[in-house]
């Protein structure tokens, strides 16, 4: 009798095996269409620009076409929720930078920053530039902060819409300068920084991936950076935090996403062609340029690191009492 079971339990277990065997990865053939990256921003921003350049890498890599899809409003709301509803099939990525992160302590979502999305991997960290308009009289963040004291309520800042990093970045900084700031939102980074160039508005923190080559031309004066330590792509630019507002740290970064479930092979796939892109000595090239380090973290890494990231950032939306207008 035991002879017989045994003989039964083995067969059973060959056949499973075999089974197992025969099942397709979901990675075989992958990509076979058009892959659709979003982009919950207007065209024109820093999250705009690395989702076109890793778009492009990937497509050359995966052989398939990658178009961007800007869907612009409310904060990045509307692209993320666009994007949660999307097949978990490897065909719809996003690529997001912190307000994706930022968004749970100012706004009730439509979805679940956890739940609903796996990282793909973190593309790039970098920093932001406190940016002004070459108008306004001032050269250094000491003198910034004493125009906006003897100004209080008239000096404005842009951003790419409420609840983004850069109008995070600006309440903080108005809380902690203890200056009265004006926020002036726009439909992305873009448009903000149309407004910066024009005069419209008198400073901003821009993304360096997008201002830097406004200010190598003069057209804007970044008179400061927001890092722990000055900027490869411009040392010559001091900290906020040592040029007058002691503690100041803002740091950026973009993600790739996908879709919650979507399979782990084509994630591994996806993660180990974006780690190659971003290896790549043209990629590298581009992203110093832009004053951007390449990250490359696993997906479960970049996975702890959002949940890492929307617990940081929750007791300093209160601290600062930055609030979606």
């Amino acid at each position: 009798m035991n002879t017989r079971i045994s003989l039964v339990t083995a067969t059973m277990i060959a056949a499973a095996g075999a089974l197992l065997a025969a099942s397709p990865s979901h990675a075989q053939g992958y990509p076979a269409k058009t892959i659709r990256m979003i982009v919950p921003i207007a065209p024109g921003g820093g999250t705009d620009t690395m989702a076109r350049l890793i778009s492009q890498r990937l497509s050359e890599q995966l052989g398939v076409t990658i178009f961007v899809d800007n869907r612009a409003g409310a904060g990045t709301v509307i692209g993320t929720e666009l994007f949660s509803k999307s097949p978990p099939d490897g065909y719809t990525l996003m690529t997001v930078a912190p307000e994706f992160v930022i968004n749970p302590s100012l706004r009730k979502l439509p979805y679940d920053p956890v739940r609903d999305f796996t990282c793909v991997t973190q593309l790039t960290s970098g920093q932001y530039f406190l940016s002004t308009h070459p108008a306004v009289p001032v050269k250094t963040t000491k003198q910034f902060v004493a125009l906006a004291k003897s100004r209080p309520g008239q000096v404005s800042f842009g951003s790419s819409g409420n609840g983004s990093a850069n109008h995070l970045a600006g309440v903080l900084f108005g809380h902690m300068s203890r200056t009265n700031l004006v926020h002036v939102p726009y439909k992305g980074a873009g448009p903000a920084g149309i407004a910066l160039l024009s005069g419209e508005i008198d400073f901003m923190f821009s993304n360096v991936a997008s201002s830097i080559p406004y200010v190598r031309q003069g057209k804007i004066r970044a008179i400061a950076s927001t890092g722990e330590k000055r900027s490869s792509v411009a040392p010559d630019i001091p900290t906020v935090s040592e040029s007058g507002v002691p503690g100041f740290v803002v740091i950026g970064f973009f993600i790739l996403l996908a879709p919650a479930n979507t399979p782990a092979d084509v994630i591994a796939r996806l993660n180990t062609e974006s780690s190659k892109a971003l290896e790549s000595a043209v990629m590298k090239e581009r992203l110093a340029g832009l004053g951007l380090d390449p990250v490359g973290k696993s997906s479960a890494e970049c996975n702890t690191f959002i949940k890492s990231e929307i617990a940081k950032w929750a007791p300093i939306v209160k601290a600062a009492g930055a609030k979606v207008d």
